[in-house]
């Protein structure tokens, strides 16, 4: 199980059970369209489109120093002194994650990366209780102009479900299997982890939240994808995986067994 993205301990507690199941009543909710993105994110500006999708994702990459791990985090260890979320000027733009990629009433939206929704510091050890990736693509997505029909949520399993379920116009996620879709620009790549890391594609949708990690796909094509996550080596951190001649993935260490197709408005 690759060690760079953290655990989120949430995945088994009754707590998150019911938190999730609160925040699916939101997601139907008038509730939904209120967050706290700019007016740009909301307010028609340009269309919801791969370009800027893929720009905000590189965007971010460059803020947190262009990171680029290819090896699986081999030799990484969490430290306090060197995790780039408690860093000052990072744990506020996770913060701003949170903020603006969740739907306003989310008590994620008021985490930071190393502070509580009370604005108490937390200890590294339950760094896994505040795994902030979701909330990347949240923030993404939201930035990028996807509107109140994206599934922002704290947890990828949310969207993955979402997308593997029947399609419904105005759905903007539609899951696709690995062996006989390419992934394309601004697309969704994510793979199962901890007890979840056996799943397949035909597992889903899965009648529970599961842990998972999900990058947005920022370039490549036949014989490698390069991609963009984040609360990977607790940054913003770009990867290269393995594709074929047809641009599927393919001889990849991790078990990448979805690629959540985003309809964007316009490429």
């Amino acid at each position: 199980m690759k060690r760079l993205v953290k655990r989120r301990q949430k995945f088994l507690g009754p707590l998150f059970s019911k938190k999730a199941a609160l925040f699916s009543v939101c997601l139907l909710s008038a509730c939904a369209a209120e967050n706290h993105a700019p007016p740009f994110a909301n307010g028609g500006y340009a269309p919801f489109s791969r370009g800027a999708a893929v720009a905000v994702a590189l965007r971010e990459w460059r803020l947190w120093g262009g990171r680029v791990d290819d090896d699986d985090g081999a030799g990484y260890v969490q430290r306090a002194a060197t995790m780039g979320e408690r860093q000052q000027g990072l744990w506020q733009r996770v913060g701003e994650y949170w903020w603006e990629g969740m739907n306003a009433g989310e008590p994620d939206a008021r985490w930071t990366g190393e502070h509580d929704g009370s604005g108490k510091i937390f200890p590294v050890a339950e760094n896994g209780d505040y795994a902030w990736s979701a909330a990347f693509i949240s923030y993404v997505m939201r930035i990028a102009g996807a509107g109140p029909d994206f599934p922002y949520a704290p947890d990828h399993a949310t969207y993955i479900n979402y997308a593997a379920r029947p399609y419904r116009p105005g759905k903007l996620l539609v899951a696709e299997n690995p062996k006989d879709y390419a992934p394309r620009l601004g697309d969704l790549v994510c793979f199962p982890r901890g007890h979840a890391r056996d799943l397949s594609f035909h597992d889903l949708p899965a009648s529970y939240l599961f842990p998972a990690h999900c990058s947005v796909v920022t370039g490549g094509g036949p014989g490698m994808i390069e991609i963009v996550g984040g609360n990977v080596d607790d940054a913003v951190t770009m990867e290269h995986l393995h594709a074929n001649a047809q641009g599927l993935l393919a001889g990849n260490q991790e078990n990448w067994f979805v690629v959540l197709r985003v309809l964007y408005a316009q490429n």
